[in-house]
């Protein structure tokens, strides 16, 4: 763990993944009671010509790294949002992000101070509010352990046209730890997912440290990053328009299930936490993903449920509806969803429209700025997920 004073706040996030394996008996991972692995659903296999993104992000939250979870709160959205063009024969994909957090005191010392924060998941509003609980403490940033931890905790997708991805930034030393990181790194590309290392800090501090050596066994690209770059963001004429837009979107959702308020309430709060961060475009960039495939909330929300088959509406019980709703019947419920989603869709169909617009104000922009050439968390993440994707059959639009 580096000594030196906490730094402020900065940019941006990206994410991560790797195919579970059973790991060699000498480099098994020990669990406490207290930090037991959460075990995600069994991934469904693609069918159909569907499409899916896999990407698990490891972030050192030691006490050095306030920059690094800053950007990864605020840029989440930005991230995600890369994929929003992105096609593969004709199909457009859906992201899952996992997250972990190492090199934290606050975790225990027999799970090498490694906490599983969310698994795989589409629930972007969760993940957002598990982000911004984040907090730096000082510890022991072992790349090695938490790599394994991704490995064998996560349901990956066996599918070999899956893209599966890990980040995992940090700046202390590639190989500390009794695990020996080169290794995993190798075991994850037999695997079929990518290894990024994205060192906070000196390019040649992270040659030193080895972290070129593990994208260069993982497969995948070393990116350096300064963690305490204040993200620059750019307003444009449309940013009103569309985070207007995003509260309306709030309006179209029909929760179902026990969990149905609590989750509603978790969207206003990751709206609140964009909000909070609008100077870094986290407000606009959260309402661009809520106009796109990947936010879905078919665990709470009718209208996805019955978009994705989760539902069968005659098969409702009374108690899993709001209470306004219990008693209507069938048609009436039919009736509902569908005027819900008809309208979220044309909700979301302008704020795509906007999104265009937006982005061709914002690069007209970028081309009259002087460019220092250190990058942010979210474009160091979004040029290597854009190239490796692209390398596994995926079409960027823009």
């Amino acid at each position: 763990m580096k000594t030196t004073p906490t730094h402020a706040l900065a940019l941006a996030t990206t994410l991560v993944a790797i195919v579970t394996s059973q790991m060699p008996a000498h480099a098994k991972t020990i669990y406490l009671p207290e930090d037991k692995p959460t075990v995600d659903a069994p991934a469904k296999p693609v069918v159909d010509g569907q499409n899916k993104i896999q990407i698990a992000l490891l972030l050192d939250t030691s006490s050095s790294m306030d920059g690094l979870i800053d950007q990864a709160k605020t840029q989440l959205w930005k991230v995600v949002n890369t994929f929003i063009d992105a096609e593969r024969d004709g199909q457009k994909p859906f992201v899952e992000v996992a997250l972990y957090e190492y090199g934290n005191n606050g975790n225990a010392v027999g799970n090498d101070w490694i906490r599983l924060v969310n698994p795989l998941t589409r629930d972007l509003d969760d993940l957002s509010g598990k982000l911004f609980a984040l907090k730096t403490n000082g510890g022991e940033e072992y790349c090695g352990a938490v790599m394994q931890r991704a490995l064998g905790d996560l349901t990956w997708d066996d599918n070999k046209k899956t893209y599966k991805a890990i980040f995992i930034a940090g700046n202390e030393p590639f190989t500390q730890g009794r695990v020996d990181a080169r290794s995993v790194s190798k075991e994850a590309l037999a695997k079929g997912i990518i290894i990024n290392t994205i060192h906070c800090g000196n390019r040649q501090d992270g040659i030193n440290g080895a972290w070129h050596e593990g994208a260069a066994l993982g497969g995948g690209d070393f990116l350096v990053i300064d963690q305490d770059k204040v993200v620059a963001h750019i307003d444009a004429p449309q940013d009103k328009r569309i985070v207007e837009l995003s509260s309306k979107l709030n309006e179209t959702y029909i929760g179902w299930g026990a969990q149905r308020d609590q989750a509603a309430e978790m969207q206003k709060m990751a709206d609140a936490d964009a909000i909070a961060n609008n100077e870094k475009g986290a407000h606009v960039d959260r309402a661009i993903t809520k106009s796109s495939q990947n936010y879905s909330n078919a665990g709470w929300d009718l209208c996805d449920a019955v978009k994705d088959k989760k539902v069968d509406i005659t098969k409702l019980k009374n108690e899993e509806l709001p209470e306004h709703l219990r008693g209507k019947t069938v048609q009436e419920l039919n009736k509902l969803v569908a005027d819900a989603t008809a309208k979220r869709e044309q909700i979301q169909k302008e704020i795509q429209t906007l999104s265009k617009e937006r982005e061709a104000h914002i690069a007209d922009a970028l081309k009259k700025q002087a460019d220092s050439g250190d990058k942010s968390l979210d474009q160091a993440m979004i040029e290597a997920t854009r190239a490796q994707a692209s390398k596994a059959g995926y079409n960027f639009k823009n």
